[in-house]
């Protein structure tokens, strides 16, 4: 049990949820605005199967990841990061593929019963339309590292995770609310996006050297070391500029004044300021792999404070639940 948990890469989980948090709490806060009960937008049901069902795609990932490089031997003694399970020979690969399948199957269900607990009979479009994502997005985790064509030997992994991490976890888990598109939500999605990428990047630095002997061509791969470290750049403080903007054109205001507890998500760009001063710095590969952890939790609780700035009479939302 100890190799799986290890093999499903726990610290990688909180940022996949960043995007459902900010687009359910979203939804919210436009039917607050619009006069309704949460009751009529809201659903926790919904909510947790959304998690739920994100979790499964994460952790499917991260098994097809570690099934992809193993038994192409990118996963090798020149990798810096931590041993994989089939790296390490504590789960053999033909354990690993029969693991994928289950957790694809068990992610599927979880998949109908979250479209289901949304659409019902009533929006049956929606709920064709949403069964296809689900099946593409299994697809894309696991041809992610899987596969003759895998993409992420290719350096369109980050594609991948801005697409999927970003715009589909945020505007999906808000349309199954509201029914509808919001075409602000793609600052606060892209934002997640950028910064899901930049955990990626920070992973593909510190593996640059295995990575290129091995043939996979990531971005860093393709770059360069230093050019990955702007691209790095880039990332992170677009992404923060992205979510502020999002905040000054909703008007994060209460009875037209201002209102700093619906900006406490800006407390967390002082870590990820600091996150950036230590990418500068450093010179040793190795020294990156701390970083993708604070990053990833970094992007979490600015999720989870922009939610919390979403809903600025969160207290009695929850008390009308």
């Amino acid at each position: 049990m100890k190799h799986w948990i290890e093999a499903a890469r726990l610290r990688t989980l909180p940022l996949s949820v960043s995007g459902i948090i900010v687009g359910s709490f979203y939804a919210l806060s436009v039917a607050t605005e619009e006069v309704l009960t949460p009751t009529q937008v809201f659903s926790w049901s919904v909510f947790s199967l959304l998690l739920l069902t994100t979790i499964g795609l994460q952790i499917l990932s991260n098994f097809a990841n570690d099934y992809g490089d193993g038994i192409k031997g990118t996963d090798n003694e020149d990798r810096i990061g931590p041993k994989r399970a089939i790296q390490s020979g504590v789960i053999s690969p033909k354990q690993m593929k029969r693991a994928i399948v289950i957790t694809a199957v068990l992610t599927f269900l979880s998949a109908i019963s979250l479209i289901y607990n949304a659409f019902h009979f009533k929006y049956f479009y929606y709920s064709i339309l949403f069964l296809a994502l689900g099946m593409m997005s299994i697809a894309s985790a696991i041809r992610y590292t899987v596969g003759k064509g895998a993409y992420g030997y290719k350096g369109y992994g980050d594609v991948f995770v801005f697409v999927f991490f970003g715009l589909v976890s945020t505007f999906g888990s808000y349309f199954m609310f509201a029914k509808e598109f919001n075409c602000l939500l793609l600052l606060p999605s892209s934002a997640i996006g950028l910064l899901s990428v930049g955990v990626l990047n920070l992973n593909n630095m510190r593996d640059e050297w295995s990575d290129k002997k091995a043939g996979k061509n990531t971005i860093v791969v393709k770059i360069g070391g230093e050019n990955a470290k702007k691209y790095h750049y880039v990332l992170v403080v677009l992404a923060m500029i992205l979510m502020l903007s999002f905040a000054l054109i909703n008007d994060f205001r209460t009875d037209e004044s201002f209102n700093f507890d619906q900006y406490f998500f800006v407390l967390t760009y002082i870590p990820l300021t600091r996150h950036l001063i230590r990418v500068y710095r450093n010179s040793e590969p190795k020294n990156l792999d701390p970083e993708l952890k604070k990053l990833a939790i970094q992007t979490f609780l600015l999720s989870v404070l922009l939610a919390q700035g979403l809903i600025y009479l969160f207290s009695d939302i929850v008390v009308n639940f």
